[in-house]
């Protein structure tokens, strides 16, 4: 169903102004209020990143998944999970039914990471907490026994950004290869003023929630530097040597203004040689992943995820 003139005005009063970084990140914690949160089945660990030590949380699809994970016979294939926000809010309590959801949904055991958030932690640290955090995983330095072919690592915005990046700097790096990536309405460029080449973020880029003026105002709480934003491991789409990147899946939303870039890069990986799918999901807004199961955008894409896990 497209969206009627009533929500449009609705939209269009929720998408007015920039990013307030305290007002934002009060109200995206209103999130861990969770009352079911207890009937997950979590389990949290660390793992250390130049002394700091970074939450995982792990997340069981079943009582069977659980037994098998800590008796060294696990059966089960693994989505790491990272989390979006704007490199700047949200976090693994505000992303817990989301990956709760997630795990139940695809039969999968998700692990979850607490990166650190901009703009106290700016790029490259949410990025470098990101690796280490696959790294130690791949390599088998958790406390779970997982096979590193049959993991997956997805992300959704600044989480689609970061996964996207993570593979690059793995290639690049050569310490471990995800065989998989799930990139869901992913922030892949550096540029959403007027002068961007994107339709859609003249297009989607003031009346749809997340606007353009939000993304260049998360992008400037990211960045280090100015340099930062011509580093394709800050925005991706940069990246001029896309070959040997694990198969791909990208979900884009109709109505967002990162939809024209993520699909884009994903004709770039294409064309670089990788396997690839592309989907847009219909009258979808930026950051539908959120809404509950019951959704029609939700439920397709679980369809969508679950076809592209198995191979379909």
């Amino acid at each position: 169903m497209a969206i009627n003139k009533a929500m449009r005005k609705v939209l269009k009063a929720l998408s007015y102004g920039g990013i307030e970084l305290e007002a934002s990140r009060h109200l995206v914690n209103i999130k861990a209020l969770d009352p079911i949160k207890f009937f997950h089945k979590t389990i949290d660990s660390k793992i250390f990143n130049q002394g700091y030590g970074i939450t995982t949380r792990i997340y069981m699809p079943n009582e069977e998944a659980m037994t098998r994970a800590f008796r060294n016979s696990n059966t089960y294939p693994v989505l790491l999970f990272i989390h979006g926000g704007g490199w700047v809010t949200e976090s693994v309590e505000t992303y817990n039914r989301i990956c709760a959801r997630m795990s139940q949904s695809t039969n999968h055991i998700v692990i979850s990471i607490e990166y650190r958030l901009a703009p106290e932690h700016r790029f490259p640290v949410p990025l470098e907490d990101c690796y280490a955090v696959a790294k130690a995983i791949f390599e088998g330095k958790y406390i779970l026994d997982i096979d590193p072919e049959r993991i997956t690592v997805i992300g959704d915005s600044a989480g689609g950004n970061l996964t996207a990046a993570l593979s690059l700097m793995a290639r690049d790096r050569g310490e471990f290869m995800p065989e998989r990536q799930i990139l869901i309405y992913p922030a892949v460029n550096n540029d959403y003023t007027e002068n961007s080449t994107f339709s859609s973020v003249h297009e989607n880029g003031t009346d749809y929630l997340l606007t353009a003026r939000k993304m260049e105002d998360y992008l400037n709480l990211y960045m280090s530097d100015q340099a930062d934003r011509q580093n394709p491991y800050f925005a991706p789409i940069l990246e001029k040597d896309l070959s040997r990147q694990p198969k791909t899946l990208i979900l884009t939303a109709d109505f967002d203004p990162l939809r024209d870039e993520g699909e884009l890069y994903g004709e770039k990986l294409k064309n670089a040689g990788n396997e690839v799918e592309i989907h847009r999901i219909k009258d979808a807004l930026h950051g539908y992943f959120a809404l509950g199961i019951k959704y029609n955008h939700v439920q397709e894409s679980f369809e969508l995820i679950n076809r592209f896990l198995k191979g379909v």
